[in-house]
């Protein structure tokens, strides 16, 4: 059976994602056989496996660190919410429906048996599993039937270390507090203390810990810089979202990305960072869209709602206007549902509404079912014409997650992408990961600027995170009490 770690945090972005991540690295450099596990996370975030199953974007992020490809086992429950009362429940990848809050609170304890199978089925794998918790463990109003923190530490056995975020203020108290109101069963799990995202000289930090290992009756296993790495973040606290104003320079393509209310799976648009001539920031007000060389509507878990929001501030006004007037728009699964003339959704498997107007950019109409479509793409790009014409036969991978089926309405065909002139929709998610796609889109943005692109050979994506992967271990060995980390491990 697997030795087992669990990465706890103070609060939610406290960094647990991308320590686990960072752990799971070293320990495939060092040899053994790791895997990263889950058993609840709540993201919009998802990624769909080679079988077709859905799981959290950031455990399949985890695997890649690892080198495996990503399981349903490594998050057999993931939340995502529909409204600010209710989430979709997925278990073990497959949706068993939505459900308001309370209701979920009330069933959750009896998906313990679901969650202890995909552990076990990963314990007999792997040597190590690396466990991230969510939230807090001291969450009073939920640690009665906790499945994620402690009640998931006592579960499965496993030694804590607890990570707190120095970057928002209040580490210590953060730390202290958390342990203190633990039971004194919990107090002994954790093993070892984390202060992450510090910036700065770490000597000043020493009074400060010294205290802490007192007060807490912990040791400090480590002091992890803010570090700079580039990996996809998992949920709407994601830095990568505070990216407004304007773009870095007048050489820059500028892209603005739509920031709805319910994005999901932003992560597509990370990638683009790997591209020097395109600066990507999000905007939530129609004064802040400006005139970009292009704008992107992402995907959401809730296409109606988010829509209504659009029309309400004054966004789809002015995205239809500039898109008239010849500036590229691309939709992304909920947002080119957005771009077609008419959404229904008559079984509300999304929404309230029966019926409501798209934005019109293209000739299509949209319904939303019951049954979800989850399938890996890949292909080549056939009827790109208008401004998009250079892509043409370009190849394009990456996954569909989607509850709607889209259709034409001039044939009633139904379309998985859509070409007008000046607007682009596809249900596809990491659309740009295809260096191929990315790099043709990159070429046509400068050319329609006239500013020159550099064509020069570059790695792929995949490559590009792998470099980050190895960077994100380099430096938690530097920071971390790696001596220590083995002997929690036994």
């Amino acid at each position: 059976m697997a030795r087992v770690i669990m990465v706890q945090g103070t609060m939610s972005n406290a960094g647990k994602s991308l320590l686990v991540a960072g752990l799971c690295r070293i320990f495939k450099q060092d040899g053994y056989r790791v895997a990263p596990f889950k058993s609840q996370n709540m993201a919009l975030n998802s990624y769909v496996t080679d079988d077709g199953l859905e799981i959290g974007r950031a455990q399949a992020m985890q695997a890649e660190a690892c080198g495996i490809s990503p399981s349903v086992h490594m998050n057999p429950i993931l939340l995502k919410p529909t409204t600010d009362m209710g989430s979709q429940v997925i278990l073990q990848g497959e949706v068993v429906g939505n459900m308001h809050a309370v209701d979920y609170f009330k069933r959750k304890k009896d998906y313990i048996p679901v969650i202890k199978a995909s552990f076990d089925s990963l314990a007999k794998d792997y040597d190590i599993i690396v466990i991230e918790g969510a939230g807090s463990p001291a969450e009073i109003n939920l640690k009665q039937d906790d499945i994620v923190n402690m009640g998931l530490a006592k579960l499965v056995d496993a030694p804590v270390v607890l990570v707190g975020d120095i970057d928002r203020g209040g580490v210590f108290a953060q730390l202290v507090g958390t342990v203190m109101l633990l039971d004194e069963e919990e107090k002994t799990r954790i093993k070892g203390l984390i202060i992450n995202k510090f910036r700065g000289d770490e000597k000043i930090l020493e009074p400060g810990i010294a205290m802490l290992e007192e007060k807490a009756l912990k040791p400090v296993i480590g002091v992890v810089p803010y570090m700079n790495v580039e990996l996809e973040d998992e949920d709407s606290l994601s830095n990568h979202l505070l990216r407004k104003g304007r773009a870095d320079s007048i050489r820059k393509v500028d892209v603005a990305v739509i920031r709805l209310p319910r994005i999901s799976n932003f992560t597509d648009l990370q990638v683009l960072c790997m591209e020097e001539q395109i600066s990507v920031r999000y905007v939530e007000r129609a004064d802040e869209i400006g005139t970009p060389d292009l704008i992107v509507i992402p995907g959401t878990k809730n296409t109606i709602s988010d829509l209504l929001w659009m029309r309400e501030n004054g966004i789809e006004s002015r995205l239809y206007r500039l898109a008239k007037e010849g500036v590229l728009v691309i939709g992304i699964c909920g947002g080119y549902q957005m771009l077609g003339e008419k959404i229904t959704d008559y079984n509300h498997t999304e929404s309230e509404w029966d019926e409501v107007r798209g934005i019109g950019l293209l000739p299509l109409e949209t319904q939303f079912q019951d049954e979800k479509t989850r399938t890996k793409v890949r292909y080549s790009c056939t009827g790109m014409k208008g401004a998009f014409s250079s892509l043409e036969g370009k190849r394009i991978e990456g996954y569909e997650i989607h509850m709607g089926k889209t259709t034409s309405i001039e044939t009633g065909a139904q379309m998985d992408s859509y070409c007008g002139e000046t607007v682009y929709g596809s249900y596809i998610h990491g659309i740009f990961d295809a260096c191929e796609f990315r790099q043709a889109l990159t070429k046509l943005l400068c050319d329609r600027k006239q500013i020159p692109y550099d064509d020069v050979e570059k790695i792929s994506y995949k490559e590009y995170k792998e470099t980050q992967y190895d960077k994100l271990a380099e430096e938690l060995r530097k920071h971390l009490d790696m001596d220590a980390i083995y002997k929690i491990l036994g």
